[in-house]
């Protein structure tokens, strides 16, 4: 961390009121905090790992305060961070910031063969945490199994199920698979029995008295209903009538349409099809001098999704009572199955070129040979390319690009329904450009952040079709123009559009939107911080500042511990006191 990140870390802080996922701050003025190894072994489990800010006072605003002797701050953070398991090294630097020390601990992200780490005076679990929004929470059991299993491949896929026999399996199912493998013009399936395909598949495996049984994957891909033994193994389906899960239609009603799939994979995949189908509308897309309608989502990339869930999902014994689950909202459908990313896999680089890692390898070999009833193409690839072929596809339909929502134990697709170049987006930018013109990168990277609120640099490059190094040349060009601002630093930098920015002004000073604030809790009730934004015209960054100004002074209060959640909604302190 230079001198220069390190402000910008702290003019963060101040502007938005709280800490972040990658920053904690930490007056401690005469020594660490007993508890520091909560924050170390939180970033340290953490992507991206984070940075821990000692001499910065919180309850000040995040001002400087200083340590009284940073030799012995870095000494005993030293010592704390080697008796973490495994041990932790972190990079200690100490800065003078208008006067003050500051001592800053940059703590890596371990490999995932090295997770979780933990406080050995606490032990397992109760001495493992993660980072959520600005705060450090313990792993669950779940949680430190996830990161034991990541350290290898796992097996749950080709588990023998007792009690089950090839003729247990659909024929139509297992005869689509063997014509293709032995439709191949090379491969020794062509000489094989079946059996002998299935077992090289690990469709067949033994059991432990020498039997053989069918695995779960050949249970979940070939039974005529493997929700006979694993009922949560299923697909659910619902579309909601408001953009907020649990809020009610204008009528009082809880869902549009609600389903739930079920059968072997392929037909999953084709009945949970159909049912999005049923339920998608026409959009309208701007292409030049004409405007042509097509349907809210691309077929292809609903398919890639849904594959990508059931394919990739955690099929360990502690998963095996969640669902994949499909929901479909006015501006979005989300993806969503058990189990976070696995491999040597960053957030970041999803949608890469050639970028894959296998969760269910043996499961996943299945289905790129595997087709649905009907069809003669199979459910996938399987080449580490079906996530860069969805992103092209939807920058092809003018799309915004899907975003991941990751956590240890769930892995999220979001897919939103609007064209980045709607009207109204291509008149602001068009505007924008008259102060100085933007390469069509760039025209992309701003349709996506005026629809989001806010990029990343990952963003940036999934949404135009650039590398990282030239995507961050050219988010720095619009922030020096005053189109953007730039929270963070480095890997963690995020990019929101100023408040109210003009083409060529330079951004405004930062009116006072308290009291516009206040207005409108009082009239909806509660709100979001999304919401605030769109009905003030304020970045999403803008909207926190003013909410968290306003919590902290007691005005509001919001109704989540971590503010920074996208779900948190806020309403007026005085609703508590009527």
């Amino acid at each position: 961390m230079t001198l220069e990140e390190l402000r910008d870390s702290l003019e963060q802080l101040q502007r938005q009121g709280t800490e972040q996922t990658s920053v904690e701050a930490k007056r401690a003025r005469d020594g660490v905090p007993k508890r520091i190894w909560e924050t170390l072994s939180a970033f340290a489990n953490t992507p991206g790992g984070g940075v821990l800010l000692l001499g910065v006072d919180e309850e000040a605003g995040f001002a400087p305060a200083g340590v009284a002797n940073p030799a012995k701050i870095q000494a005993d953070l030293g010592a704390v961070a080697a008796q973490m398991e495994p041990p932790l090294r972190p990079l200690l630097q100490v800065f003078d910031v208008d006067g003050a020390s500051i001592v800053a601990a940059e703590v890596p992200e371990l490999p995932a063969s090295a997770k979780p780490c933990y406080y050995q005076g606490a032990g397992l679990p109760n001495g493992a945490f993660i980072r959520v929004g600005d705060g450090d929470r313990k792993l669950t059991p779940y949680e430190v199994q996830a990161l034991f299993e990541a350290r290898g491949q796992p097996r749950h896929d080709v588990e023998p199920l007792e009690g089950t026999a090839l003729e247990d399996l659909d024929p139509g199912l297992v005869g689509g698979l063997l014509r293709r493998l032995r439709g191949r013009e090379s491969g020794p399936y062509r000489s094989w029995t079946d059996e002998q395909v299935l077992r090289a598949l690990k469709v067949l495996v033994p059991a432990a008295d020498g039997t053989t049984v069918v695995s779960l994957q050949g249970w979940t891909c070939f039974a005529q209903y493997p929700q006979e033994r694993f009922p949560n193994l299923c697909v659910t389906f619902l579309r909601y009538p408001t953009p907020e899960a649990g809020r009610p239609g204008p009528e009082g009603e809880r869902f549009l349409d609600n389903v739930k799939v079920e059968g072997p994979v392929p037909v999953m995949v084709v009945e949970t099809l159909r049912a999005i189908k049923r339920n998608m509308q026409r959009r309208g897309i701007v292409q030049g001098l004409f405007r042509e309608d097509l349907w809210e989502y691309p077929e292809t990339v609903l398919r890639e999704a849904l594959v990508n869930a059931l394919g990739h999902r955690d099929l360990s014994p502690q998963a095996r009572g969640s669902q994949v689950q499909v929901h479909m909202f006015p501006d979005r459908i989300e993806f969503q199955s058990p189990g976070g990313l696995f491999g040597p896999i960053q957030p970041d680089q999803l949608g890469e070129p050639g970028v894959q890692s296998s969760r269910n390898a043996f499961l996943m070999k299945v289905l790129e040979d595997l087709p649905p009833p009907g069809e003669s193409r199979p459910l996938c690839e399987n080449r580490g390319t079906g996530l860069t072929a969805m992103i092209e596809q939807l920058r092809r339909s003018g799309m915004s690009p899907p975003r991941f929502d990751v956590s240890l134990t769930r892995f999220r697709v979001v897919l939103p329904n609007h064209s980045l170049y709607d009207e109204e987006t291509l008149r602001w930018l068009e505007d924008l450009a008259k102060g100085e013109p933007v390469s069509e990168a760039q025209r992309q990277a701003l349709a996506f952040a005026r629809h989001n609120g806010s990029l990343t640099n990952g963003d940036y490059c999934r949404v135009a079709g650039r590398d990282s190094r030239v995507a961050t040349r050219e988010l720095n060009e619009l922030v020096d123009r005053g189109v953007l601002e730039r929270t963070g630093a480095g890997r963690w930098s995020t990019y929101a559009l100023r408040d109210r920015a003009e083409p060529g002004a330079a951004p405004r000073p930062r009116r006072d939107r308290a009291d516009e604030i206040m207005d409108l809790l009082r009239s909806a009730g509660s709100m979001s911080a999304r919401e605030i934004a769109a009905k003030l015209g304020l970045s999403a960054s803008g909207a926190r500042h003013w909410l968290s100004r306003l919590r902290r002074a007691g005005r509001i209060r919001s109704s989540a511990r971590t503010p920074t959640s996208p779900e948190t909604r806020y309403v007026l302190e005085e609703t508590r006191e009527a």
